[in-house]
């Protein structure tokens, strides 16, 4: 097939386009510079994209959107943040509506942020949306894609967990501090996380191109999800290392700030329901399992 990616140059993107070209597919780069030969430039901000350069797309994988943990929250960030996805997205969709041969798939990025904090409540895709910043923001970011499903593009909206690697993301700022033995759980450690190894996020990302039953949200996470505290003593375990340096919520609040509450101590126990119903193999069955695969312990 002949894949347009958005957010190539991101973990998710980069590995992503890695497996897809050792699949033998033509993978188009989408960014605001175009890094090779055949990809294309875009420009969210400015509105600015060639629609004759995606004619011919089979599908479309869209990752693009600001870093939302590289940095406090200032109100001129959430704005980057919240702009960025609702932004892009709806050019593309846009754009994507308007061609004469408009690809048959769109997988577009979204969260887990989108049921917000919400305790040991157990959530599928049929839960409604929670509260908070990042849950209207993934309420308006997968809302963008209108444009492309009254076209009878088949949208996906994948809300991704947390991605486990050790080449970015969360794992990756973790395993300093829990090499050192100065890890420990946050808050009160009863918060869930909903989890995924990075083999299995562009896993799934490729079944749901093919997966021809799967529509509207799909929560791209691995069962189960677990509490801090779990992950924290299964994170130790593998490392051969003490956990017992906790940071307590008030001290988390003091360094990061709102985005503390969003990313660190709200409880999301997501289940990959759809995913899963679509036929889905993950790779990794447990979370030690996962964090074992991408350590290489």
């Amino acid at each position: 097939m002949k894949i347009l990616v958005t957010g190539a140059t991101g973990l998710v993107g980069g590995a992503l386009v890695q497996l897809l070209t050792g699949g033998g597919h033509h993978v188009v780069r989408l960014g605001r510079t175009a890094p090779g030969a055949g990809d294309v430039r875009w420009d969210p901000e400015g509105g600015v994209l060639d629609a004759g350069a995606l004619e011919g797309l089979d599908g479309v994988v869209h990752l693009a959107g600001e870093n939302i943990a590289s940095g406090r929250w200032t109100e001129a960030r959430k704005r980057r943040i919240k702009e960025s996805r609702v932004n892009g997205t709806r050019l593309l969709a846009e754009t994507l509506a308007g061609l004469e041969r408009p690809p048959r798939v769109l997988v577009s990025a979204s969260a887990v942020g989108f049921y917000g904090d919400r305790g040991d409540e157990d959530l599928t895709e049929a839960s409604p949306a929670g509260a908070g910043f990042l849950a209207d923001v993934c309420r308006e970011w997968e809302s963008a894609t209108e444009a492309a499903q009254g076209k009878g593009i088949r949208v996906v909206h994948a809300r991704l967990g947390v991605v486990l690697s050790t080449d970015g993301g969360a794992l990756a700022k973790m395993l300093t501090p829990f090499k050192l033995g100065a890890g420990g759980i946050i808050g009160n450690g009863r918060q869930y996380m909903s989890w995924i190894t990075l083999g299995d996020t562009v896993g799934a990302l490729v079944h749901l191109l093919a997966a021809d039953a799967a529509a509207g949200a799909v929560n791209v996470v691995a069962p189960p999800a677990v509490t801090n505290h779990e992950f924290t003593k299964t994170l130790g375990r593998v490392l051969r290392r003490p956990t017992l340096f906790p940071l307590p919520g008030f001290a988390a609040r003091l360094v990061f700030g709102e985005m503390a509450d969003a990313l660190l101590l709200a409880s999301t126990r997501v289940r990959p329901a759809a995913l899963q119903e679509s036929g889905y193999a993950f790779r990794h069955g447990s979370l030690e399992e996962g964090l074992r695969h991408v350590i290489g312990a």
